[in-house]
């Protein structure tokens, strides 16, 4: 049995398109796939505790190294688990500096999943800063999904930061990645290989 671990981003939840989509991709094509796609705590000085926790009890996770996908905030978080424990890791439109992007988003907000409200706080961007992996050790580990459109990271800081990986950089496209779906196949080939 294999393990791989879904972070999906900010303001999103395991019942996202993506997430749904990946869960029913590797249950239809890689049966001896386990994928975890835990709900994210909205309070950012929640998130680094409950990623370790889930590592550290769920110890298959780390068996031939960690295996990620992670969609924006998600691959932030995926990079700074991958620069702790090892392992390979898809990014989907990555978040690269986020504590900059969040300063926009101080105040009150609702998870449009979950409804559960929270506040972002000025202290958040130093937690979330502390999480960020100053460097890749290595950058083959990291296939980077990029499209040029956008509209809420500008895909050129991860372009920047991940140019020594294995880069896919489609023009157009939205933040949501258009036709994720059709990147299952290689994702997959990819974590498992």
């Amino acid at each position: 049995m294999q393990h791989i671990l879904y972070l999906h981003g900010f303001l999103s939840s395991p019942k996202s398109i993506k997430a749904q989509a990946t869960k029913a991709y590797f249950e239809q094509h890689h049966s001896n796939v386990t994928l975890h796609i835990p709900e994210l705590s909205n309070f950012p000085s929640k998130v680094e505790d409950q990623l370790i926790s889930l590592i550290e009890n769920t110890p298959a996770l780390l068996e031939n190294g960690l295996k990620l996908i992670g969609s924006s905030m998600g691959g932030y978080l995926s990079t700074f688990l991958l620069e702790k424990f090892g392992g390979k890791a898809v990014l989907i439109n990555p978040a690269v500096r986020p504590y900059e992007l969040l300063q926009g988003f101080i105040g009150t907000h609702e998870n449009p999943y979950s409804k559960e409200k929270f506040e972002i706080v000025e202290s958040d961007m130093g937690v979330i800063q502390a999480l960020e992996a100053a460097s890749i050790k290595t950058p083959g580990n990291y296939k980077v999904l990029l499209q040029t459109e956008d509209e809420t990271l500008d895909y050129r800081l991860a372009a920047e930061k991940y140019a020594q990986s294995h880069l896919v950089i489609e023009e157009g496209g939205d933040h949501s990645f258009v036709g994720y779906e059709n990147h299952l196949p290689a994702i997959a080939e990819f974590l498992l290989k």
